[in-house]
């Protein structure tokens, strides 16, 4: 005799008379007659002996007698014996014939139907039953809610011991079970009334566990989608983008949170909204609790292009307390438009002690080796020979048509966002501007709603501002006349601070010819540009770099300061920022240095007592590095960070 090892509706069984010759099933103490068919085997523990014969049950609601005739051997109450159906009376008698068996497979059998998350609502006040595994336990001041996620999605399961007492203490995150129940609505959704909960072991886990993972071809693997241009250097991301998508799918629906963080600019948000918005949708079909959109997923803004410890910290002690308290797992972090570099390694260490996934999708110039071995996956056009010219927005717009291509047409935009925001002029910026006008929207506009973006992000601080910043980029946004009102409104006030701050910091604006014939501006945005107001020191020193670039033609770098760092910009010189900044490091003792960004964007930081040694040494490089004839004044200058 094997030990069980599945389930008697699973689909194939019952229906396959060559495995019932040798299968015998094991009634859920729930189950009824209906359970029962005629010519399969099951398992029945004798209640009671009399001269004609022995009574047994083979659940809770089904008993019935073996004749004398029918018995093969003598039996005492208890014990267990294999029958099959073999009359049922008008009056509602059960008879049962005993059968003996040397070798046979014991399958256990849930009462009512199984179901899935699929169709769990069209029983609605029926008992059925449902198996997965356990992806949550959240303890309510009332019943346990056990997420339990079947081959389709997630089905709530309520189970009710007294109120605020865990209910089924023996049951883990990750056990694969069995739940008996009744299917209920609550306020407008479905959950399952849990009877009971039972642990599958052995060969039944094993069965249950390789159902779910046939189902993850058709509910995690992303489906195909056509990118919206047709661009060979794109193309070669298009495998890591899938990856993507598919890990993103697979965490919805094992029940790990995800926690979203994305550079506070504008290609961060062309980057982190739509996929904050196909995962909604995701978790919404793919969970029957309406909440879970709400508790699985944060995006979260950092207003570095990196990863900094205060970020971390926070994330980490969020987590930590969701786990303990709601009962979720770990969140899988979501790194976009920054996570590439050195600078977020001593993030990723204290993350790398709780042993969660980090994937990060950027493309701001990477320190791979850095980063290898503490991220699980890292995607960046440099790492296939690529450059910043593909933004992160163009990319994560991608992998949000792989997780649900239905929002398509509500996203064809937002790659010429991206690319605007970010001073793209890849091969591609043509085709996205042309997708762009097809939606209503021409350069000019595509241009105010990145400038709106960036002036609503500086006042946010670090608040996503989800439903503000949904209406400016006109993603998931239910009206679109507001979205116009409300990017005329912010890029109008854009407009308006940027004019009132450069109107005082251009007379503090000193400037210099490099020997490569370079013109050099430096400005002190500490101490001529007003503090606390938009905009901010980088995005100051980009204005500043754009006017002197329209008004000399020339090869152009641009330098704000402050006591502690430095922003830089350059157009027409082929600078390396984060080579020199390695370079800084070594040639500059005591100078603390760090940084870097792009090649032609970046900021430097350093100790404020060494701040006149790291710039003249930072001239000195640019002095030596290579006019580029080509880009001129249109070289491609990425985001103010």
């Amino acid at each position: 005799m094997s030990t069980p090892n599945g389930t008697g509706d699973d689909g194939t069984s019952l229906a396959d008379d060559s495995v019932a010759t040798k299968t015998v099933y094991d009634l859920a103490p729930q189950c009824t007659l209906d359970d029962v068919e005629e010519g399969k085997r099951y398992l029945a523990t004798v209640n009671g002996v009399v001269d004609y014969g022995a009574f047994v049950d083979l659940s809770d609601e089904v008993s019935g007698l073996v004749h004398a005739s029918n018995l093969v051997g003598s039996y005492d109450v208890g014990d267990a014996l294999i029958v099959e159906l073999a009359d049922v009376r008008s009056d509602g008698d059960v008879s049962f014939a005993e059968v003996q068996m040397a070798d046979y497979e014991l399958r256990s059998v849930g009462p009512g139907t199984r179901v899935t998350a699929e169709d769990v609502s069209g029983f609605s006040g029926d008992l059925v039953h449902l198996e997965g595994r356990v992806v949550q336990i959240k303890q309510t001041g009332g019943p346990t809610i056990f997420q339990v996620r079947t081959e389709t999605g997630v089905v709530p399961c309520a189970a009710f011991e007294e109120a605020g007492v865990r209910a089924h203490p023996s049951v883990e995150l990750d056990d694969v079970v069995r739940v008996v129940g009744t299917v209920e609505s609550r306020e407008g959704h479905v959950q399952l009334e849990a009877d009971d909960v039972e642990v599958f072991e052995g060969s039944q886990r094993d069965e249950a566990v390789e159902r779910l993972r046939e189902a993850d071809a058709e509910y995690a693997d992303p489906p195909d989608v056509d990118p919206l241009v047709e661009w060979p250097a794109f193309e070669k991301l298009s495998g890591d983008l899938e990856t993507v998508a598919r890990r993103l799918r697979e965490t919805v629906l094992e029940g790990r949170p995800i926690r979203m963080r994305h550079h506070a600019d504008g290609d961060g948000l062309c980057a982190s909204v739509p996929l904050q918005y196909a995962l909604e949708r995701f978790i919404e079909r793919t969970w029957e609790d309406p909440d879970a959109p709400r508790h699985l997923l944060k995006r979260l803004p950092s207003k570095a292009p990196f990863y900094e410890l205060e970020d971390v910290t926070r994330d980490l002690n969020f987590a930590l307390e969701n786990r303990k308290r709601h009962g979720q797992k770990l969140p899988l972090f979501l790194m976009l438009d920054n996570g590439s570099t050195e600078e977020d390694t001593p993030a990723y260490r204290n993350l790398k002690h709780y042993d969660v996934p980090i994937l990060v999708v950027d493309h701001h110039h990477p320190d791979p080796d850095a980063v290898e071995g503490l991220v699980e996956t890292h995607v960046n056009p440099y790492l296939h020979d690529e450059d910043y010219r593909i933004t992160t927005g163009m990319m994560c717009v991608e992998i949000a048509r792989m997780i649900d291509p239905e929002i398509t047409d509500e996203l064809r935009h937002v790659p010429a966002v991206a690319g605007l925001s970010d001073r793209s002029e890849g091969e591609g910026m043509d085709d996205y501007l042309d997708l762009a006008r097809e939606e209503g929207y021409d350069k000019p506009r595509l241009r105010d709603v990145g400038e709106a973006l960036d002036y609503a992000t500086y006042w946010l601080k670090y608040n996503a501002g989800r439903e503000l910043v949904n209406d400016l980029l006109n993603v998931n946004c239910d009206d679109r006349e507001r979205h116009e009102r409300l990017v005329d409104l912010l890029a109008e006030r854009a407009e308006r601070d940027v004019d009132a701050q450069l109107d005082a910091a251009m007379e503090h604006v000193t400037h210099e010819s490099l020997d490569n014939g370079a013109h050099l501006y430096r400005i002190d945005v500490e101490r001529h540009a007003k503090r606390f107001t938009y905009p901010a020191p980088g995005k100051t020193t980009g204005k500043i770099h754009d006017r002197k670039v329209e008004e000399t033609g020339d090869p152009v770098i641009t330098i704000g300061y402050g006591p502690d760092f430095a922003v830089l910009r350059s157009d027409g010189v082929r600078l390396d920022i984060p080579e020199m900044v390695a370079e800084l490091k070594a040639e500059v003792p005591g100078g603390g240095v760090s940084g870097g960004g792009h090649l032609v964007v970046g900021s430097i930081k350093f100790v404020g007592g060494m701040r006149e040694d790291v710039i003249d040494a930072l001239v000195e490089k640019m002095a030596d590095a290579e006019i580029d004839e080509e880009l001129g004044s249109s070289a491609v200058r990425p985001e103010e960070s």
